[in-house]
């Protein structure tokens, strides 16, 4: 199939090829071996007030949140 890119650099995936991801609104965009790679990603929403509170009832230090998710992203 054959995909456009717009002169705002965006390209319409073609319906027969996004019929198949059910309720998927975002991708991982990747470049490898010359070809785009596009793997949907679900995104969940998050309580930032209960996990801020949940850190600092644990007593963890910002530097132990940066650390993990570090770790985290190098997975």
């Amino acid at each position: 199939m054959l995909a456009k890119i717009t002169v705002k650099n965006q390209i319409t995936i073609p319906k027969k090829i996004i019929s198949q991801l059910k309720d998927v609104k975002y991708f991982d965009v990747d470049i490898r071996d010359g070809l785009v790679l596009l793997k949907p990603v679900r995104v969940f929403e998050a309580d930032l007030h209960g996990i801020r509170t949940k850190i600092k009832k644990l007593g963890l230090s910002e530097d132990c949140v940066a650390q993990a998710v570090s770790w985290a992203r190098s997975r």
